[in-house]
């Protein structure tokens, strides 16, 4: 991934000294392992546990094998001396692959985690400074019936924490590794041997595999991904809806002396929540590859390797990424309550014709009637100047059933908040609970999104 969008912390589990060395902590297990079945000398562990991994002469070896592992092993090789003779004894190259691998998307996961707390605590606490702020709830982009801004971050947090929960499912699905040999019948190494490796890197076995780990396990990762990109594009999208100049609800953070147009010096666009947007397509894209590479040939082929190299942790880098950069834009959001009211008044009280219309079936009248007196009010007040109020008390056919008094009450903003703190007590979203849930150290991390 580009520098651009890498947080350092992601960045540093997908490095090359990284991944070569979870592979060297994969050969260290199993020769330990061995050497607790009696097969490799106790006394050649500790010079084993010395051995390291000089990148330059690995790289010198590839240009001449063409083979990561055969190089790796060269390399670390030169280290060791003669004990190396016992390193990848009985392996195969896709037993230290794969197992790495999952080490590497674990700790992955344990960042993304962190990342998914961290966002859904800014939006609980946004959800409760604005668990009251009226506006206009949309349908079909068209006016509805009014909600509270808390009340749509509330629907956020709850998606957050199914996102969390499929994330916890998936790094269970790829926690596992493989020690299995080549096609993984254990013909040269034992599955007591496998099971004593893992155990010592913190997996568990992969109950049966091929010459690899099978590949819907990493697909379960990374569709699981794609969803929580697909939350964010969702969030992100109604952001930038919402900043619209004609609607101006709420508005991104926009800094002292930030431009937003080379041309127009007056542009303030929502340009981090659009950058989430785009991120998010190339992660849903990374995820049709992961389910492409299910399908192997027979006990095992490569085409997965290639991409893998880049999808698996290109999706991690990017999903931290635009994790912290949304966390961002929610913590300095502002919100314009002002302009919600305004909206919510456009339609001159169309708002409420729901209530004007139960509240006559609840007279007595039929529905289809109370329908269509109302649906005719409604349409006066969309091309006329009269607010659906003032039509309704002089409908004839209305004031004959409902008093002045009485429509005039159906006309309150607040009928739409009486449940809001059922709502919200069901969450879980109190003040007391998510009161100082961000800290110093999240001001600081937020800083590196941009």
């Amino acid at each position: 991934m580009i520098e651009r969008y890498s947080r350092p912390e992601m960045k540093k589990v997908w490095s090359d000294e990284n991944k070569f060395t979870r592979w060297l902590d994969v050969e260290i297990a199993v020769c330990d392992a061995w050497a607790e079945e009696g097969v490799v000398p106790r006394n050649a562990i500790p010079k084993i546990k010395m051995a390291k991994c000089n990148f330059k002469r690995m790289e010198e070896i590839l240009k001449e094998t063409r083979h990561d592992m055969t190089a790796f092993l060269g390399s670390v090789a030169e280290s060791v001396g003669e004990e190396s003779r016992y390193i990848h004894l009985g392996l195969t190259s896709s037993d230290v692959m794969d197992t790495a691998t999952s080490l590497q998307l674990m700790e992955a996961s344990d960042i993304l985690v962190q990342d998914i707390k961290d966002l859904t605590a800014v939006l609980a606490q946004r959800a409760i400074e604005h668990k009251y702020t009226l506006m206009i709830g949309r349908t079909h982009g068209v006016h509805a019936e009014p909600i509270s801004f808390g009340f749509k971050l509330a629907v956020w947090v709850e998606e957050m924490r199914r996102n969390l929960h499929r994330l916890y499912e998936a790094k269970k699905a790829i926690s596992v590794g493989k020690i299995s040999g080549a096609v993984g019948t254990y013909a040269t190494v034992t599955p007591q041997v496998e099971q004593r490796a893992c155990r010592k890197l913190g997996l568990e076995p992969a109950p049966i595999s091929s010459q690899v780990l099978q590949r819907d396990r990493h697909a379960h990762f990374l569709t699981t991904l794609a969803i929580m990109a697909g939350s964010l594009e969702k969030f992100a999208m109604e952001i930038r809806a919402l900043q619209k100049t004609e609607v101006h609800e709420v508005e991104e953070p926009f800094g002292a002396g930030q431009t937003g147009s080379s041309a127009m010096p007056h542009k303030r666009n929502p340009e981090l929540s659009e950058r989430v947007c785009g991120l998010a397509r190339m992660i849903r894209g990374y995820a049709v590859t992961s389910l492409e590479n299910i399908a192997l040939w027979h006990e095992r082929d490569i085409s997965h390797s290639s991409n893998e190299r880049i999808t698996l942790p290109d999706s991690c880098l990017l999903m931290d990424y635009i994790l912290a950069l949304f966390t961002s834009v929610m913590k300095r959001l502002q919100v314009f309550p002002h302009r919600m009211k305004k909206n919510l008044e456009l339609t001159k009280g169309l708002v409420f014709s729901q209530r004007v219309m139960l509240a006559l079936i609840d007279k007595g009248m039929a529905r289809q009637k109370a329908y269509e007196i109302v649906q005719k009010n409604a349409a006066k007040a969309w091309r006329g100047t009269k607010s659906f109020l003032a039509l309704t008390k002089s409908d004839s056919e209305v004031n004959g059933i409902l008093s002045s008094e009485e429509i005039e009450r159906l006309f309150d903003y607040q009928f739409y908040l009486q449940h809001v703190d059922d709502i919200f007590l069901r969450l879980g979203l109190t003040k007391s609970q998510w009161q100082g849930a961000l800290t110093e150290k999240l001001d600081t991390d937020l800083k590196m999104v941009f």
